[in-house]
């Protein structure tokens, strides 16, 4: 077996000798012993970075709760796996006893680490899907209630129609109608086709 290593992620300072307490008795050295406090707006744990530089393989890390690897599924998952696959350390989570990497090594190499890598992407994807299938449900109801997504369409000038009829009559370019109309000449031709396609209509149904 390698070093004893423990890592801890607190809210407050006065968890952090709660947390060291529990290590020593967990027989990890005083200087082995990595805490973070997170900073808000900071997603930066240095400690945390430190220890990972210095684990080896079949070195041994405890700590308190999956919880303490990151936000969530998805970077716990890759977390887990930087600990097991890259650096083949055995983790030791206290507050679930039965995730002991350590346990059936010798006889089905990674098994316990294999495990909860599947269990945990599982999860990820399960909560991925549900919070998509969430934000689809949710943009179906504000539709149905009118609320409309997007950039609102920016407006034409009150004097669009002759800035229309003198590029109509090739007074001006394009590019010179979208300026005086303050739009790009995608937005400008695309103003055009509008009321041209209202024009055909007209036609077509007031001719007969």
């Amino acid at each position: 077996m390698g070093k004893v290593y423990a890592y801890g992620r607190i809210t407050t300072e006065n968890q952090e000798k709660d947390i060291r307490t529990t290590m020593l008795e967990m027989q990890v050295p005083e200087e082995h012993i990595y805490i973070d406090i997170p900073q808000k707006n900071k997603k930066t744990f240095p400690q945390y970075a430190k220890l990972v530089r210095k684990l080896d393989k079949d070195d041994v890390l405890y700590i308190s709760r999956l919880a303490d690897l990151g936000g969530g599924y998805t970077e716990i998952k890759e977390q887990w796996r930087i600990l097991t696959k890259e650096k083949k350390a055995d983790i030791i989570v206290l507050e679930i006893p039965q995730l002991d990497t350590r346990k059936g090594k010798a006889q089905y190499g990674f098994l316990v680490a294999d495990v909860v890598y599947s269990i945990l992407d599982y999860v990820t994807d399960k909560d991925k899907n549900v919070r998509k299938s969430r934000q689809r449900e949710g943009i179906a109801e504000a539709k149905q209630k009118g609320i409309k997504f997007g950039r609102p369409p920016k407006q034409m000038p009150g004097n669009f129609t002759q800035i229309y009829n003198r590029w109509v009559s090739k007074e001006i370019t394009a590019t010179e109608a979208a300026d005086l109309c303050g739009v790009s000449r995608t937005m400008f031709y695309k103003k055009v086709g509008e009321i041209q396609k209202k024009m055909e209509w007209e036609q077509e149904n007031f001719s007969k």
